[in-house]
C-alpha cells in the first residue's frame, strides 16, 4: 500500500484538530504539517514536498489561492479545498483541484475526496514513470538550447520583439506590468503566474513563448516550469544533487534542477564577493 503524505491548512484552531484527527483514521495517509496560515503551508510544502495540501480558502493575509498559486509547477502538491463558502467551487477546478468540500466536514465526503486525491496520484506516477526517458532527452535538448541563447544574448538587454513591459489579459482586462518587477514566473497548467510586488497575475501562454518576450539578460529559465528575475535572488542554498534553492527578496523560495544549474552557477560564480551561496546540503 502506497503511503501518502499530506499538509494540512486553516486559520481556526478547532477545524484544524478536526481536519486533523479525521485523516489520522486513514492507515495510508501521513500528516507532515498542520498550518494556521498561508506563509506557513507555502514553507511546510518546500520543506515536506508533500502529495497532498487540503487547505481552507478564506484565510488572513494569504488565502487558499494565493497559496497555489505562489506554489511552483514542479512541488505543487494534489490539492482539496476544505471550506464553509460554496462560492468559490468554480474557481478551485480553474486551478485543477482534486476535490471541494464544504464544512462542516462529513467524513463520507471526506473519504471520497481522498479516493480521487489517490487515483489522481496514482496516475501521475504512472505516467511519470513512462515518460522519464522521453523527458530527459527533452531536457538535454533544453540544456542545449538554454545555453546557446545565453551565449546569443549575453550582453544583451531585451530581445527584439520584446517590450519593457508585459500585457497581462485576464477576465477581459489588460494589464502592463514592467519587467524590471517582476520576480518569477511559473507554470500552472496552460497558465502563467507572473509573481509582481506581492501579487500574482495569471496569464495563458507557454514557458516558451513568454521567455521570448523577457529580457534574456535578467530572465532564467532555472526548471521546465520556472523562470526567475535574477535581480531578486537574496540566497542561493547549494544542494547535494547538483540543484539549488533560491530564496527571493520576498522571501519566496524556487528551487533550481539539475538541468537548468547553469544560469544560476554563472550568477553564482560572477556574484562571489556576495556571498550569496549557503553551505553545501548534506
Amino acid at each position: 500500500m502506497n503511503n501518502y503524505t499530506v499538509v494540512l491548512v486553516d486559520d481556526e484552531p478547532l477545524a484544524l484538530r478536526l481536519l486533523k484527527s479525521m485523516l489520522e483514521e486513514f492507515s495510508d495517509i501521513k500528516i507532515v504539517a498542520c498550518c494556521r496560515n498561508g506563509r506557513e503551508a507555502l514553507q511546510a510544502v518546500y520543506d515536506h514536498t508533500p502529495d497532498l495540501l487540503v487547505l481552507d480558502v478564506q484565510m488572513p493575509g494569504m488565502n487558499g489561492f494565493d497559496v497555489v498559486y505562489n506554489l511552483q509547477g514542479d512541488i505543487m502538491p494534489q490539492i482539496i479545498f476544505a471550506t464553509a463558502f460554496d462560492q468559490y467551487a468554480l474557481k478551485a477546478f480553474e486551478v485543477h483541484a482534486v476535490d471541494y468540500i464544504l464544512k462542516p466536514l462529513d467524513g463520507k465526503r471526506l473519504r471520497t475526496a481522498l479516493e480521487r486525491a489517490r487515483q489522481r496520484l496514482q496516475l501521475v506516477n504512472t505516467s511519470t514513470k513512462h515518460s522519464h526517458q522521453t523527458e530527459k532527452n527533452r531536457l538535454m535538448r533544453s540544456i542545449d538550447d538554454t545555453v546557446n541563447q545565453g551565449n546569443a544574448h549575453r550582453g544583451a538587454t531585451l530581445p527584439q520583439n520584446a517590450s519593457n513591459r508585459l500585457a497581462i489579459k485576464d477576465r477581459g482586462s489588460i494589464t502592463m506590468v514592467s519587467q524590471q518587477d517582476i520576480e518569477w514566473i511559473d507554470a500552472a497548467g496552460d497558465y502563467m503566474c507572473v509573481h509582481v510586488k506581492g501579487e500574482t497575475h495569471v496569464m495563458r501562454s507557454t514557458i516558451k513563448d513568454l521567455q521570448k518576450k523577457l529580457c534574456p539578460k535578467n530572465f532564467k529559465r532555472i526548471h521546465r516550469s520556472t523562470l526567475v528575475n535574477l535581480n531578486f535572488i537574496e540566497h542561493i542554498k547549494v544542494l547535494t544533487k547538483g540543484e539549488y534553492f533560491l530564496t527571493l527578496t520576498s522571501g519566496a523560495k524556487v528551487k533550481v534542477s539539475r538541468n537548468y544549474r547553469l544560469p544560476i552557477k554563472e550568477f553564482l560564480e560572477s556574484n562571489r564577493h556576495k556571498n550569496l551561496a549557503a553551505p553545501q546540503a548534506s
